[in-house]
């Protein structure tokens, strides 16, 4: 099978580096310094440091040659890039290629989520979603991991999951595409929340509080949305959510944790070379939160903080000063 990935990113490139040691892999870098890198010497030191790939990989910045003739699409590209991109390569796709997407986020213009945006580019095409507790480097330093596999047709599930399963890389199915990909948006806002809470040195204690009513509120969206309720308590869900809220790895949790040592969105943002999606998604969820009429405080106060309109201190404070009630209630 030839398989295409575009996005060489830490998560495009462990997945492509999982997927060529049985699979016939191309990977696409937008930067050919990256691609020169990927093929010369095994490594994306940019992303992934001195870990070393597949040497049956292959890097290219040529969209055409990444993915004409691949029965499999995978895009790892940040969510705001990933409809022009898409809309760039749709042209070279095989009429039978599915299209799986690696990204968490949701466009900021039309709050449209990546399966969405396949949809709308790639309307003829099998899309799904593969997400879950997976920091790339751990990954590539031989630990375990598990991951979600979601598409609607369990067809594509049966034809896609062996793909990408492997001893240490164990991917379910799920045909809860909506939940799964909510789960991938909302988890990185949480993060963001618990990060600051770290980074004001609010302990343990704190912590725990913010993953869990922050899973309430990714809950809470999911079902009015329509998505299952038990796909939040899976690893697209609870799984996704402690790894980002507690491992110094997840770019979202550092964004946090630098905001609540008095740093503004600014200056973060600026020293930052690769994205976290939180940082764009909490608006665009707050507008999905209205839309759905769902409270989702700690979103809201991601965002106001995100904006520039409080900081970490004065978000702590607003959220504490919420009414208290029964634990289903928001907060």
């Amino acid at each position: 099978m030839k398989i295409g990935i575009l996005g060489a990113g830490s998560w495009g490139t462990t997945v492509a580096h999982l997927l060529a040691r049985k699979y016939d892999v191309t990977l696409w870098a937008r930067d050919q310094s990256i691609a020169h890198e990927i093929n010369q010497h095994h490594l994306n030191t940019k992303y992934l440091g001195q870990s070393e790939l597949s040497p049956r990989l292959q890097a290219t910045s040529d969209l055409e040659i990444a993915v004409i003739g691949k029965a499999l699409i995978i895009v790892a590209i940040p969510a705001q890039n990933f409809r022009d991109v898409l809309t760039q390569a749709v042209g070279f796709f095989n009429s039978d290629a599915a299209i799986i997407s690696l990204s968490k986020g949701l466009e900021l213009k039309s709050g449209a989520r990546m399966t969405e945006i396949i949809a709308s580019v790639c309307p003829n095409h099998t899309r799904g979603v593969l997400t879950g507790p997976n920091l790339a480097r751990e990954i590539m330093s031989g630990f375990a991991a598990a991951s979600v596999l979601a598409t609607s047709n369990p067809k594509d599930q049966e034809d896609l999951q062996p793909i990408f399963h492997s001893p240490l890389f164990r991917v379910y199915t799920n045909n809860d595409v909506l939940g799964c990909e909510l789960c991938g948006v909302l988890k990185n806002i949480i993060a963001i929340a618990a990060g600051m809470s770290d980074g004001l040195g609010a302990g343990g204690n704190t912590r725990s509080a913010i993953i869990t009513r922050g899973l309430a509120e990714m809950t809470r969206l999911g079902i009015a949305m329509g998505a299952k309720p038990e796909t939040f308590a899976g690893l697209a869900g609870m799984g996704d959510l402690v790894a980002t809220c507690t491992s110094e790895q997840s770019r979202n949790h550092q964004v946090g944790v630098a905001l609540g040592q008095g740093q503004s969105i600014k200056a973060i943002t600026e020293q930052m070379f690769m994205v976290a999606e939180g940082i764009k998604s909490a608006q665009a969820v707050t507008q999905l939160a209205a839309r759905y009429d769902v409270t989702m405080p700690i979103a809201t106060e991601i965002a106001h903080v995100v904006k520039g309109d409080r900081d970490a201190q004065q978000s702590f404070r607003a959220l504490l000063k919420a009414g208290i009630g029964r634990e289903d209630e928001p907060f």
